[in-house]
């Protein structure tokens, strides 16, 4: 194939054009300079803004409706994540009760409290607790149902620094006082393992309160997730709770020997209960080995009271501080010899005949 020549202009002296008179223009020659036209300027009314790049309507409405479909989808997924109990709060601390649920947890360890102070202090909280809302009227307004260690916490650093004042929390929904002590209770299962007797008192608390109809339908449902064997052990130690909650300084650290050996002499010896009790209160213990040296002695056995009819008269009762005689004459009864001088006898008799 040939190739193509570039064509240029005509040299105008070579066809011997007068000198200073250019050749007439042809489509070879390079076209005149002309000055190039404005751009046509386009009329707006006096006092009408131009409009650019304005959409078609039907693209318009489009936009509009894509935009309204997707906040009404943002909107209905933030309500769906609230009442999910997703959406963590921050909430004052002094809006919480933490009295709401009878708490299973009876005591924080100091030496464990102290590590979790020193956490939060350095990384802020990194685990919400979880509440419920207990009603706009309510003061305050939410109540805790797990978080116990986290608020006691926060408490004390708040006393130091302000900013401690607020508190991450879930708010749940939970549909009966049931749902809120099981989502307790197991939050401490895997957190923090909580004694026997914790986990027993629990147990008779929420059936006190009227939570469960029964302690076995409470043991059932609360460590649902435990072994039946450890559940059983559990039902022990309710004995414990029902008998000496309240005159124990140092329930949480009775171990599970300890509690299983009680529970079962609770049983088996009638007026156990009544006699640690006043033993304990005589005694004072101040520290958990001296309280669980206590329970661990053996008592006197129960003293019988008289008979309404004063057939006992003359008779003696073995006290611990030695032989009681009881004279039963009518309308009095008469205690002599040196057991009355027993002080735990004597709180004993006290709180028979407050019960009588």
């Amino acid at each position: 194939m040939a190739k193509r020549k570039r064509l240029t202009p005509a040299n105008p002296n070579f066809l011997g054009a007068p000198e200073g008179k250019p050749l007439p223009q042809t489509g070879l020659a390079a076209e005149p300079d002309v000055p190039e036209a404005a751009p046509e300027a386009k009329s707006i009314p006096l006092g009408v803004a131009p409009v650019r790049g304005r959409k078609p309507p039907i693209a318009r409405v489009s936009g509009e409706s894509a935009a309204q479909a997707a906040l009404e989808e943002l909107s209905a997924e933030m309500t769906r994540v609230r009442d999910e109990g997703r959406l963590v709060h921050d909430l004052p601390l002094d809006d919480i009760e933490t009295g709401h649920l009878v708490r299973d947890r009876l005591e924080a360890e100091e030496d464990e409290l102290q590590v979790l102070i020193e956490s939060l202090r350095r990384r802020g909280q990194q685990t919400p607790v979880e509440v419920v809302d207990r009603g706009a009227g309510a003061r305050p307004r939410y109540g805790l149902i797990s978080g116990w260690r986290r608020m006691a916490a926060l408490a004390r650093l708040r006393a130091e620094d302000p900013r401690f004042g607020q508190v991450l929390a879930l708010v749940r929904r939970p549909k009966d006082s049931s749902e809120a002590y099981v989502a307790m209770v197991e939050e401490n299962e895997i957190r923090v393992g909580l004694s026997y007797y914790e986990r027993a008192r629990i147990a008779v608390k929420s059936v006190e309160q009227g939570v469960y109809p029964d302690l076995k339908t409470a043991l059932n449902t609360l460590f649902e997730n435990v072994s039946r064997a450890k559940r059983s052990k559990i039902k022990s130690f309710t004995r414990l709770v029902t008998t000496l909650d309240g005159a124990l300084t140092f329930p949480a650290q009775i171990g599970e020997r300890l509690g299983l050996e009680l529970a079962k002499r609770l049983d088996e010896e009638p007026g156990l209960g009544e006699r640690l009790r006043g033993r304990l209160a005589e005694a004072g213990p101040a520290s958990a080995e001296e309280e669980q040296r206590l329970l661990s002695a053996q008592p006197g056995p129960a003293r019988a009271p008289a008979t309404e009819r004063g057939q006992d008269s003359g008779k003696e009762r073995a006290g611990q501080g030695g032989a009681v005689a009881v004279a039963a004459e009518a309308g009095r009864i008469v205690l002599s010899g040196p057991g009355v001088a027993d002080p735990a006898f004597l709180a004993e008799l006290r709180r028979w005949l407050a019960r009588r």
